[in-house]
């Protein structure tokens, strides 16, 4: 029997029912089998081993795709596994996830058993001498009791917990030597493409995230079909460790954190307060030009509030618990989310039609109970200060409001130098809606708008299913900082849900009510995260206009300290945040040091520049720059500012 394959080009070739993808490969070009790692059939990613039975779609994925990428960490991730079981008899596992750059695994060594960085190098070279075995990866569907028995059997009470989860007939099982995984797939046809093996760190990881779980060792790895991707990329991941947040934000004073004070609540040191109030300044004057009314809300509110807006039951989880007052009854949480706050002040008047739309913003502090295992310097903490902002418009306004939020949200990472993103457009899960509020007329309508506005504005997207917000779909702004490393930073949220939830109105020109729609966006997201993003993608070389200190004065003897003082006194009455440094050091150790907390200006002063009025410039990195009046640099760095926040 023949059965019909169309290819991404639409082209349409018939082959014998049961082919594989590789085979399909193979008959197209020996060297193309060589080159794909996974196909997707019918909208699916398969291994490519596995037979086509019917009409199918088949797309066929280099190194290049992420679905390629992906099957190629996920066979890394079982063949580690492997080399564990063989190292370390009785081990148990838990998921062994490919992510964005390799996989992880989190196991079980056993009572009074651990695995260290110290260990992986023989668990690297287990896993080379067995993928040179080019062991197959073989694919079987079983039923939930053939699972069930086979992991009891084994002993692996973690398993055993994730099949006591799933439904009958949706099982299935990946084998390769002598491992044996519950797995969906896709993976490898074999091992033997596996040639470059780095396992890069072990961390604690709670089971399923529960802290009231039992703590597993997570050990991540990557791997590549070739040892010059692999070197490439520990060049890269070492250039990472150097450009780390929390090293730099330790070295040059921007923040810490607190036990007493308690984990992922973060202080803010004097430099990157004065970083973080740079950009809330900067982008409240953004705003104000483009008619937005600032708001400020408290940081808890009535638990009610939240039951009604969704965020109750839908962050219940990840919300810090309600906190009951001495009045009967009266609960208050800690703010998860700005949104329900902005709803009541909107309700506070009445308004036309006229006065739409109405864009209200907000640098609002909010609370997430972060797991402690998740919490990570900066980019995921437990209080963190969103730039929220939430129009409300009428329906006829409402793409192009949208456009015009996705303009402001490409200004902004133009002025911050993030020049390469992506689009994603997310939206609700089609087989799992009871994780949204809404109906599904709102939803189709929120999602058609999206797509319709970011198609008009050209953007390159893509959409991804699952992804929204429980209360509307949205589209994200995917950034890649210097080193190729992808961060989510803007967000644009299409909300038709809690305009209903809060009886939101308008009096129309027929004046009859209406309900408007809410558009929910930030453009850093959290500050704290928008932040550590900043130093990563910059190693801490902040823009002129964002750098806490702009100029350092450097006087060469303490001779010189009094004219020092009088420079100091023009530039800081010049808004010029500038600071001195009279230690009875010697001039070289003072530039270098000043160097090293990446002042954007050393102004170097001797006799010369005391006698003329003048200070000698040297640029962060860059070298001399000349000598200048005091008045002269002042004017020269009002300028630079201007032309760095021009819009």
């Amino acid at each position: 029997m023949m059965i019909r394959i169309t290819f991404p080009d639409g082209s349409l070739k018939e082959y014998n029912k049961g082919i594989s993808s590789l085979e399909i490969a193979e008959q197209i070009s020996p060297q193309l089998a060589k080159e794909v790692y996974a196909a997707t059939v019918n909208g699916e990613v398969w291994d490519l081993t596995r037979p086509i039975n019917g009409d199918a779609t088949i797309r066929l994925h280099k190194w290049e795709d992420e679905a390629a990428r992906h099957a190629f960490w996920h066979s890394s991730a079982h063949l580690m596994a492997e080399a564990l079981e063989s190292l370390y008899p009785g081990i148990k596992f838990g998921i062994g996830p490919a992510i964005e750059n390799g996989f992880y695994y989190d196991v079980d060594p056993g009572d009074g058993k651990t695995i260290t960085e110290a260990d992986l190098a023989a668990v690297e070279n287990k896993m080379k001498e067995l993928a040179a075995k080019k062991l197959v990866y073989k694919r079987k569907e079983v039923s939930k009791k053939e699972a069930m028995d086979y992991f009891t059997k084994k002993g692996d009470d973690y398993k055993t917990e994730l099949i006591s989860e799933l439904e009958d007939g949706t099982i299935s099982l990946y084998t390769q030597g002598n491992f044996t995984d519950l797995c969906r797939g896709p993976h490898l046809p074999t091992t033997e493409p596996i040639k470059a093996i780095k396992l890069t760190s072990v961390a604690g990881a709670y089971w399923r995230g529960n802290e009231n779980k039992k703590m597993l060792t997570r050990i991540y790895g990557i791997t590549y079909p070739k040892q010059k991707m692999l070197d490439e990329y520990l060049v890269l991941l070492e250039e990472a460790r150097k450009r780390d947040h929390r090293r730099i934000g330790k070295e040059l004073e921007l923040f810490t954190f607190s036990q007493k004070v308690g984990m992922g609540l973060p202080l803010w040191l004097p430099r990157g307060a004065d970083i973080r109030q740079n950009l809330i300044d900067y982008l409240t004057s953004v705003l104000r030009k483009r008619g937005y009314k600032i708001v400020t809300t408290p940081h808890i509110g009535n638990v009610n509030l939240y039951k009604l807006s969704g965020h109750f039951e839908k962050y219940g989880t990840s919300s810090f618990r309600p906190m009951s007052t001495p009045q009967e009854g009266e609960q208050f949480m800690l703010k998860p989310m700005n949104c329900p706050h902005h709803c009541e002040i909107y309700n506070s008047t009445p308004h036309s039609y006229k006065e739409l739309p109405l864009r209200m913003a907000e640098f609002g502090t909010v609370y997430r109970y972060e797991q402690s295992g998740e919490l990570h310097g900066l980019t995921r903490v437990r209080s963190f200060t969103q730039d929220d902002a939430h129009h409300f418009c009428r329906p006829d306004q409402l793409r192009e409001e949208f456009k015009s939020i996705i303009d402001l949200i490409l200004y902004i990472l133009r002025i911050l130098n993030f020049n390469d993103y992506t689009a994603q457009i997310s939206l609700r899960d089609p087989d799992n809606k009871e994780k949204y509020i809404g109906t599904d007329e709102n939803w189709e309508k929120a999602e058609r708008d999206i797509i319709v506005a970011a198609g008009e504005k050209n953007l390159e997207t893509t959409v991804v299913p699952g992804e929204a917000a429980f209360y509307g779909p949205k589209l994200d702004f995917m950034v890649k900082d210097a080193i190729g490393r992808k961060w989510q930073l803007g967000t644009i949220q299409v909300d038709y849900n809690l305009p209903e939830r809060f009886d939101l109105t308008y009096n129309g020109s027929d004046n009859q009510k209406h309900r408007p729609v809410m558009i929910h966006r930030t453009i850093f997201g959290s500050l704290e995260r928008f932040v550590a993003v900043l130093i990563e993608n910059s190693a801490g070389k902040f823009p002129l206009w964002l750098a806490p200190e702009k100029a350092v004065i450097l006087p060469i003897s303490e001779k010189f300290n009094d004219y020092a003082l009088k420079v100091l006194e023009i530039l800081n009455n010049s808004d010029i945040c500038t600071l001195i440094d009279d230690r009875s050091e010697k001039i070289g150790k003072k530039i270098r040091d000043n160097e090293l907390r990446r002042i954007p200006y050393l102004l170097i002063i001797g006799e010369k520049e005391a006698v003329s009025g003048t200070v000698a410039v040297r640029k962060q990195g860059e070298g001399d720059r000349g000598s200048m009046t005091v008045e002269d640099f002042a004017n020269f760095i009002k300028a630079e500012i201007k032309k760095e926040t021009a819009l």
